[in-house]
């Protein structure tokens, strides 16, 4: 079980942290949102953020994200909810259905499926396509060299409105270079979103432009293995 007290007081110094970051950086902290991870984490380890005015969220997984974040919603208003985790093509109307941001865009087949819910239901997502900036065969996202084509079929085959890009730097490397290689994509086609940073290198992701750094286990704690 989560400490409540412990959740509220992380939160506190990760938004201390970012602003700082910010400031360093001679930018505006109000530029950078900060989506608290709540993957693993169950709706009464959630509470906690919420009650202290926290209302950006970030999930891995549909089915996990459905089955808890309908009834948070109830209880709180103005959630913004997060896809940060891979889609399968085959979730694409439940996500959105239940996302407000889906951050991990990265093949043909997904946006297609995307673009059919999207008109079916009306509902627009804003849209980030994930980059692999490292080129890990294990690990989703569109090769560097290929964002421009894909993109471009987003927008004139599918129709779809793509408002930024979304990168995981491979473990092992300084994130620096990663993040400023998604920066520079970015300014290439004026994409205003800037996906990049978790608990250990947000910092540096503030410092090279991220509009959104993705922070878990510094605010909930250590992830818990399941069961």
């Amino acid at each position: 079980m989560i400490d409540p007290q412990t959740v509220t007081s992380n939160l506190a110094e990760v938004r201390e942290a970012v602003a700082r970051a910010a400031e360093d950086s001679e930018r505006d902290p109000a530029g950078v949102a900060l989506i608290a991870v709540s993957k693993t984490i169950a709706a009464d380890g959630i509470r906690p953020a919420l009650a202290a005015g926290q209302r950006r969220f970030g999930e891995n997984y549909v089915q996990e994200a459905k089955a808890k974040w309908p009834a948070l919603r109830e209880e709180f208003s103005e959630i913004e909810l997060h896809l940060i985790g891979p889609l399968q093509s085959n979730k694409a109307r439940e996500a959105v259905e239940l996302f407000d941001v889906i951050h991990t865009l990265d093949r043909t087949s997904l946006a297609a499926s995307l673009a059919k819910e999207i008109q079916r239901s009306g509902r627009h997502p804003t849209l980030l396509v994930q980059v692999n900036t490292g080129e890990e065969p294990q690990k989703g996202g569109v090769a560097p060299g290929a964002v421009d084509g894909f993109l471009a079929e987003c927008r004139d085959t599918h129709g779809l409105v793509v408002s930024g890009l979304m990168c995981i730097p491979p473990a092992e490397d300084p994130p620096s270079a990663h993040f400023g290689l998604l920066a520079a994509i970015a300014r290439r086609h004026a994409l205003p979103i800037l996906s990049m940073g978790m608990s250990a290198d947000y910092p540096a992701a503030i410092q090279m432009g991220a509009t959104h750094v993705r922070v878990g286990s510094a605010i909930f704690g250590a992830r818990q293995p399941k069961a």
